[in-house]
């Protein structure tokens, strides 16, 4: 029974996938009511194999979705019709863009970059401030499983050097590296749904965020220089040691330059193209990514004459996968049932009043204050921070807000960097604790608590000042 309602369930989400892509590119509406059906179909047969731990949020959504229309008095019938396509292009997105992964299989480009990189990564703070940028780059490519693999890497460079030092570092880097990614990276879902949701400049959000973002890598370089002197290791001396072992076993390869290179070149195109289409083609992003990551992984595998590769990798990923995203899918489902169910019933612009009337009560208090909080407090429930954007900026989207929608962009994306760092229930956390064997309450919170607050401190001088001088 397991077997086939994974079967079925793949056949769903895969048929759900390609409706939206059809319709979308025909602008067939009468397609909508096909799609709304398979997401149905879909939403349904997960729960015929998923566990009740996995299933739990997407039921609460759904059960909070149809009180709101039971109480507004909306039509069921219609909702079901509607809801279930709101996420489409989300869901889309997610299904497509772990192919990316099948590029980076092919050759160690990550090892390559670490190796080409050595010289650059020789004192403690170097290294560290390495290990962020590292694993920003991979999670353009590998989203949260950035984490594991570039962890993987470092603890095997480091393979001599333990203890609860060696993990504070590593963790931190990682961990802070990845959430700092949802300011800006344009293949992170809750982002690029957030920019497309409140129709903020794509390329003014990126810069934003990007530069929000460097000045965060640089706080957690500083960070851990005062980390470092509290434990009392020296750092450096043990990486400068594993360094001289590497100069003496293995002799820096050619090769692996031109890996380096390559890999560097993979970026780059896939970046631009993405740039480069939505210049020029007036479509939604959640509709121009997955084009464009289809074409570079089939045209990669094409110019390496391994067509065959993308057969058997295809695969893999429909029989193995798919069903592993079930729970993810599922929530995004309810997500996007509950978001028309508040829009239709007009609830969202009730909760964006309240939260006005709560920061005009309190002095010298602002909406952007009380956002980024609306994601921190749901990720403490076990909300991550892909479904909450999607609620908050869904909510937000048929309100008319005095702030320009990058700034909002901002405040939102900037409760996830701090929810993905602080919470327990975020599996980014839960995914570094199985690897490198702390707890999660000590790799998020009682690592990062700090940092949190002074990235918190630090983005909101940067809106404030924005509202003071610009509005």
């Amino acid at each position: 029974m397991v077997q086939l309602a994974t079967r079925g369930y793949t056949l769903f989400i895969s048929l759900y996938v390609l409706m939206h892509f059809i319709g979308s590119l025909t602008g067939g509406e009468e397609l909508s009511t096909t799609l709304s059906l398979l997401g149905l179909a879909t939403f349904i047969t997960g729960y015929f194999f998923l566990p009740l731990k996995q299933a739990w949020i997407s039921i609460l959504l759904v059960v909070i979705a149809l009180i709101v229309h039971i109480s507004a008095g909306t039509s069921l019938i219609q909702a079901s019709m509607s809801g279930f396509t709101v996420m489409s292009g989300l869901i889309s997105l997610l299904l497509i863009v772990p192919m990316i992964s099948w590029v980076l299989e092919e050759k160690p480009y990550i090892e390559s970059v670490i190796n080409f990189a050595q010289k650059l990564l020789n004192t403690s703070r170097k290294f560290y401030f390495g290990m962020m940028v590292i694993t920003q780059i991979i999670s353009y490519f590998l989203l949260f499983g950035s984490i594991p693999m570039v962890y993987g890497m470092i603890n095997d460079f480091l393979s001599n050097q333990k203890g609860e030092v060696w993990e504070n570092y590593k963790g931190t880097a990682l961990l802070r590296g990845f959430s700092l990614t949802t300011l800006w990276v344009v293949s992170i879902p809750s982002f690029i749904f957030a920019v497309e949701a409140l129709g903020a400049s794509l390329g003014l959000s990126i810069l934003q965020g990007f530069f929000i973002s460097f000045v965060g890598i640089l706080l957690s370089v500083l960070f851990s220089y005062f980390q470092e002197r509290h434990y009392g290791v020296d750092l450096t001396a043990g990486i400068q040691e594993q360094l001289a072992k590497i100069a003496e076993q293995k002799k820096q390869e050619t090769e692996g330059n031109r890996d380096a290179l390559e890999f560097g070149l993979l970026f780059v195109t896939l970046f631009g193209s993405i740039f480069l289409l939505n210049a020029i083609w007036d479509v939604e992003l959640l509709l121009i990514i997955p084009i464009v990551i289809v074409a570079w992984v089939i045209l990669y595998f094409i110019i390496r004459r391994r067509s065959s590769a993308i057969t058997e990798n295809g695969k893999i990923y429909v029989s193995t996968s798919i069903p592993k995203k079930a729970q993810q899918f599922s929530i995004l489902l309810a997500a996007g049932f509950l978001i028309d169910a508040v829009n239709q019933s007009g609830y969202g612009e009730y909760i964006i009043d309240g939260l006005f009337y709560v920061t005009d009560a309190v002095p010298f208090l602002n909406f952007l204050w009380v956002l980024p909080f609306v994601v921190i407090i749901l990720g403490f429930i076990g909300l991550g921070p892909l479904t909450v954007i999607v609620l908050v900026s869904g909510i937000l989207q048929g309100v008319d807000l005095p702030y320009p929608p990058e700034i909002v962009v901002l405040g939102i994306t900037s409760g996830s960097v701090i929810s993905i760092m602080l919470s327990p229930l975020i599996l980014p956390s839960i995914i570094l604790s199985s690897v490198n064997r702390l707890s999660i309450i000590k790799n998020g919170w009682l690592f990062n608590y700090r940092f949190a607050l002074v990235f918190y401190v630090m983005v909101q001088i940067y809106l404030q000042l924005f509202v003071v001088f610009f509005l």
